[in-house]
């Protein structure tokens, strides 16, 4: 299993960026790839397209709310599982932390796209880009 480990400061209160993560249907304005996200009882939905093709992925999303803490796991599709951990700087600044955790072959099979050190480089870039989209989609809506 692969692990990916990268964070954002982000200039809004801890409650704040809190409410945005939970809100699913606003997955699509900053996770690359994600067409649609709803939760369907316990599970949240999300239609992605990633690597030129379409997919459905069901995730089961647990909160810690006194920790700051959000895990998630895909239960269909690809084993794919992370968390979302918010740190507290200051009143008006948080720290978005964000564990991906994917086993390779599985994102190869499952997406398609480049194998190794390109993918992994590419998963990279996502995520990061993923960061500063949420940073800016809350702060806008600060």
């Amino acid at each position: 299993m692969s692990t990916l480990e990268e964070h954002i400061d982000i200039s809004v209160p801890l409650h704040t960026a809190w409410e945005c993560l939970h809100r699913t249907e606003t997955y699509p304005r900053f996770v690359d790839g994600v067409r649609e996200a709803r939760t369907e009882g316990e599970l949240t939905h999300l239609d992605v397209d990633a690597g030129g093709r379409s997919q459905g992925l069901d995730i089961r999303i647990t909160d810690r709310d006194q920790d700051n803490l959000i895990t998630w796991r895909t239960t269909s599709g690809p084993e794919l599982a992370g968390t979302f951990s918010l740190l507290l700087i200051d009143g008006e600044h948080t720290r978005l932390q964000v564990r991906f955790e994917y086993e390779p072959g599985t994102v190869t099979e499952a997406f398609g796209g480049p194998k190794g050190f390109a993918q992994a480089a590419a998963i990279e870039r996502g995520v990061r880009s993923d960061l500063q989209q949420f940073k800016e989609l809350v702060e806008a809506e600060r």
